[in-house]
C-alpha cells in the first residue's frame, strides 16, 4: 500500500495500468488527448507489479484492478468514474485544480 501511496503523489495524474489492457490504453489517450502527461505505471512490466495490483484491488472494492487513476495523489476510481466525469465535464477542471492541465 506504501508503493500505491507513494507512486500515486508523484504526478498530478497517475495511472496504474497493464499494457495488454484497452480500458487502460483508453484511459491514457484521453489523457494525452486533453493535454494531459500522466505518469504510466505498467503494472505487466514491473517486478512489484502483481503487490501494487493487489493494493489496488483493496482500494478499489473490486477484483479489476486496472486502470486505476490517481488525480491529485487521490484515488478517481477506473475507466467507468473518469469516463463519467469527463462527460458531465467535471473532469477537467479536477484536472486544472491538480495541476495537471494549464488552459
Amino acid at each position: 500500500m506504501d508503493a500505491v501511496t507513494k507512486l500515486a503523489s508523484q504526478r498530478a495524474v497517475v495511472v496504474f495500468s497493464k499494457s495488454s489492457c484497452c480500458m487502460s490504453h483508453t484511459i491514457n489517450r484521453l489523457f494525452i488527448d486533453l493535454g494531459v502527461n500522466p505518469s504510466v505505471h505498467e503494472l505487466d512490466e514491473d517486478p512489484r507489479g502483481r503487490e501494487i495490483e493487489r493494493a489496488l484491488a483493496k482500494l478499489l472494492g473490486r477484483n479489476q484492478a486496472v486502470p486505476a487513476v490517481f488525480i491529485g495523489g487521490k484515488l478517481v476510481g477506473s475507466t467507468d468514474k473518469i469516463m463519467s466525469l469527463h462527460m458531465s465535464g467535471n473532469l477537467v477542471p479536477m484536472l486544472r485544480n491538480a495541476g495537471a492541465m494549464w488552459l
